[in-house]
């Protein structure tokens, strides 16, 4: 039974009714945003875009400042929408969708107008005597934007804001298994004082959001699959405008002999099995070192006996339902590859009989290879798949042998040596002694390498993503212009002997730049 199915209509819309993975039932029904509505939104936002970039920056930060206070004050309302179009486990939407919310709301509310704030720039060498340079953030006018099922409210709230901060106007849509969740952003921001049309949150699936990034916005931020995101990227170059697209991840998870076993054997099942494994940068390979390894399994396996699955749990829940029943399919298939491959499958390694949803139990696998579909591919599901090597030369070698480089984990309790190994992972980002944290610190610029993505989100790169770096620069004395026209060969003298006393008769020119 799938999450959403198309049902018939009378108009010229799409039409899907949408099903709980917690417990299948039907929870709404869906009509999905046409070209012609988001052509409509396109344009509105356009509208709206234009007064509220003439808003002063402080201004704008007061709204989400007032976003905060909302999201506190209606926090069951948005965890029991995120639980149930995505079972995921309540504390996880506490943590995700709300607390980083929150927070990363009162970090953009503080710092944009200082990311943002004109600069003046000092001009090298003998330029600098006659001219100066300011910098000036523009914003770019309309923003699509497009996020998947895995955090509905969180990443649309976190992209939105800083481009609605930045002075744009957004269209954005959310997936068609979580779309109710996604369009709280748009209610809580306006209920915090945005102005109507400088975020539009459109319901719809693929189509809609087909026709969001190939309608005329000024850039596309993305986040979902590799397949999607090639296709995201194309359009974009079609059209000469910038994205950013954050895509999958294969996540490597290295222990080395010195590390502290029990901190790390819990951050292997944190790391793997938070909201479900349905995160980018979830651990998805743990590579331990032949010394430490068999006392790291017993750890392990010991503490995934008190995992507790199932919603009667409430907030004791630690690993929720799947939230999509293809993201099921794709954990379901890889697992029977590695098992038929000859690996090890200690716990889990199917859905739970005991609960009537879309629930797959905690799973933990060993003797795994590259050779196996679960080491290569993103599986996006609750499953630690452990490998033995001999040293951490063998474990870095693996780790970065992947055609994704989203973020990683280092343990050992030397932190110098973690951070040396953290710095030769190709991947966007790295975590030591800790699982990935990249993306829930909006100071730091969040973005993958290789297949894992394009640009970076967050932070002040992140929020100046979405402005035009203009530089203007203005003549300090004005007066006859040294260079007018016409050209001769005084002039052409004049400046061969004034790179001569600049570089090579005196340092004045060096110490100028």
């Amino acid at each position: 039974m799938a999450l959403y199915e198309p049902i018939e209509s009378a108009d010229a819309r799409r039409h899907l009714l949408l099903r709980s993975p917690v417990t299948m039932e039907p929870v709404g029904e869906l009509v999905c945003a046409n070209m012609e509505d988001v052509a409509a939104a396109i344009a509105i936002a356009r509208k709206a875009q234009a007064g509220w970039a003439a808003t002063p920056i402080r201004e704008r930060a007061k709204v989400a400042e007032r976003a905060v206070q909302l999201v506190l004050e209606r926090q069951d309302e948005i965890m029991d929408t995120v639980v149930r179009e995505t079972g995921k486990a309540r504390a996880d939407a506490m943590s995700m969708e709300i607390f980083s919310v929150v927070d990363s709301l009162c970090y953009y509310a503080k710092h944009a107008e200082s990311f943002l704030k004109p600069r003046k720039r000092r001009v090298h060498g003998i330029l600098g005597i006659a001219k100066q340079l300011r910098i000036l953030y523009k914003p770019l006018g309309v923003v699509g934007l497009i996020t998947p099922w895995n955090g509905p409210f969180v990443l649309v709230m976190n992209q939105a804001v800083q481009a609605v901060l930045a002075g744009n106007a957004v269209v954005a849509k959310g997936s068609e298994v979580t779309p109710y969740s996604a369009k709280l952003a748009q209610t809580i921001l306006e209920d915090a004082g945005l102005p109507p049309g400088v975020l539009q949150v459109l319901l719809g699936d693929g189509e809609t959001g087909n026709a969001i990034v190939r309608g005329g916005v000024d850039k596309v931020s993305f986040t979902g699959s590799v397949a999607t995101g090639r296709k995201v990227a194309e359009a974009c170059a079609g059209q000469l405008i910038p994205c950013t697209l954050e895509l999958g991840g294969n996540d490597a998870m290295i222990v080395c002999a010195d590390a502290d076993l029990d901190r790390a054997a819990d951050g292997a099942w944190l790391g793997s099995c938070m909201n479900t494994g349905h995160y980018c940068c979830g651990t998805e390979r743990i590579y331990v070192v032949d010394a430490v390894y068999d006392e790291f399994l017993r750890l392990v396996l010991e503490k995934g006996k008190h995992v507790k699955q199932g919603a009667e749990h409430g907030f004791a829940e630690d690993v929720g339902a799947v939230f999509w029943d293809r993201q099921m399919t794709i954990i379901e298939a890889h697992v029977e590859d590695a098992r038929s491959k000859g690996a090890t499958i200690h716990m889990g390694g199917r859905r739970n009989p005991n609960l009537s949803g879309l629930y797959y139990e905690p799973t933990v696998i060993t003797e795994v290879g590259n050779h196996m579909e679960i080491m290569c591919f993103e599986t996006f599901g609750p499953i630690l798949c452990i490998q033995r090597v001999a040293d951490e030369d063998e474990a870095l070698r693996l780790a970065n042998d992947s055609e994704f480089g989203l973020n990683g984990n280092v343990w050992t309790k030397d932190k110098e040596k973690g951070y040396r190994l953290a710095a030769a992972m190709d991947t966007g980002s790295c975590s030591v002694n800790d699982m990935a944290l990249s993306y829930g610190i909006p100071a730091a610029p969040f973005g993958g390498r290789k297949s894992s993505g394009v640009g970076q989100v967050n932070g002040k790169k992140g929020m100046r993503g979405y402005t035009h770096e203009m530089p203007i620069v203005i003549d300090r004395f004005g007066g006859k212009m040294q260079n007018a026209y016409p050209n001769n060969v005084k002039s052409a003298e004049g400046m061969r002997k004034l790179m001569d006393f600049l570089w090579r008769k005196t340092p004045l020119g060096r110490w100028l730049a």
